[in-house]
């Protein structure tokens, strides 16, 4: 073989194992803002600092970041490349990732209930079964927005990770059996919220690739705003001086290594410090921050900024009911794609797939996992 001929074919040998690794994983977004917190400035200055990468975060950051300089901190990582995360057949697998590098924080709570919280880019819109529907009208009267901006924002996230699913027999025959008991009328495909059967949105598009939160971030202008993966913060700065109530100005955070860097808001009236870290980390932090019940923080030597006895307390997850019905057959994965909606506010829903088998596995899937209590 003569050389040319040898490095024509190492070449082509190279080509083969960069499809074989890459070809059949999702692309990334140029995302020429994203950084590895590693990288950061030991003290750096923004208009607003966001805290937590997730379904807040991310459109937070998106729209700010167009007349503002932003930072956004998310203390998980990158979900593109990660077919567990994108692609629909490896459904639940994160949540039976335990290592410290999973996407998913495995925590079980005072009563025992098996759940996780998120840690990643896109929150847990990369770690759910990706079913979308607006509010219903009601809540959005009663907590006060405006209705024509509400429809607006619906709108502009649809456009990104919102898709009309296609229904198959599995989800067919639950759409038939909820109109058989009653849950009437039938509304067909909506996004919109209604009482009875409907098929709702799915975050996963024709070709079965979830789509993110984070994907909300293409919406960004890039010249303003920061993005800092692997970042976890320790605490908020505030200043009491001049006066009366404790005033946030800025954070700290480490990276990956443990080093420590901090972020500081810009001098101005309306540049803010937004904490959306989920609902058990945005309360976390503002107690290691010295905002909370202030006898429970002295027990556990963290001094009181502000005591606040409604900080991370009456924390009540919804109620679910779970029947699993095993198949002596294979059946596809087939996530949330109709919802039973009934006059009571409870939601009758339906998935199918090899995870939810209640035969002896190697995977522990947490709360999506068949148990016998």
């Amino acid at each position: 073989m003569s050389f040319d001929q040898l490095c024509n074919s190492i070449t082509r040998l190279a080509i083969v194992i960069f499809l074989l690794f890459h070809g059949f994983c999702e692309k990334a977004p140029n995302y020429t803002f994203v950084y590895h917190a590693t990288s950061a400035a030991s003290i750096s200055y923004y208009d607003y600092i966001i805290v937590g990468g997730g379904t807040s975060g991310c459109p937070l950051a998106a729209t700010l970041s167009q007349n503002y300089s932003v930072l956004l901190l998310e203390r998980g990582g990158m979900p593109y490349g990660n077919p567990n995360i994108t692609n629909i057949a490896a459904f639940g697998i994160p949540l039976a990732d335990v290592s410290p590098s999973s996407p998913s924080q495995r925590f079980i709570s005072e009563d025992g209930v098996i759940n996780a919280r998120a840690r990643v880019l896109g929150g847990g819109s990369c770690l759910n079964a990706g079913f979308y529907t607006r509010a219903a009208p009601e809540y959005v009267s009663v907590v006060g927005w405006d209705g024509g901006l509400v429809n607006e924002s619906y709108q502009w996230v649809e456009r990104k990770v919102a898709f009309q699913p296609q229904v198959k027999e599995w989800q067919s025959a639950v759409r038939e059996g909820l109109l058989e008991v009653g849950v009437l009328p039938y509304n067909g495909f909506t996004y919109d919220h209604f009482n009875g059967t409907k098929i709702g949105g799915t975050i996963f598009d024709q070709d079965g690739k979830r789509h993110t939160a984070a994907d909300l971030l293409e919406y960004a202008n890039p010249s303003l705003l920061t993005v800092l993966l692997h970042a976890t913060v320790q605490n908020i700065l505030f200043s009491t001086n001049g006066t009366s109530r404790p005033m946030a100005q800025g954070v700290v955070f480490k990276d990956a290594n443990g080093t420590e860097h901090k972020a500081y808001l810009n001098s101005g009236s309306k540049n803010e410090i937004i904490i959306s870290a989920g609902a058990l980390g945005s309360p976390q932090l503002l107690m290691l921050s010295g905002i909370g019940p202030a006898d429970h923080l002295k027990s556990h030597n963290i001094s009181v900024i502000l005591d606040h006895p409604s900080v991370g307390q009456s924390m009540k997850d919804n109620p679910m009911n779970a029947i699993f019905v095993p198949s002596p057959l294979p059946v596809e994965v087939s996530l949330i794609q109709v919802v039973g909606i009934t006059k009571f506010g409870s939601y009758i829903e339906a998935a199918c797939g090899a995870l939810f088998a209640a035969t002896p596995s190697s995977r522990d899937y947490g709360i999506l996992s068949p148990r016998v209590n």
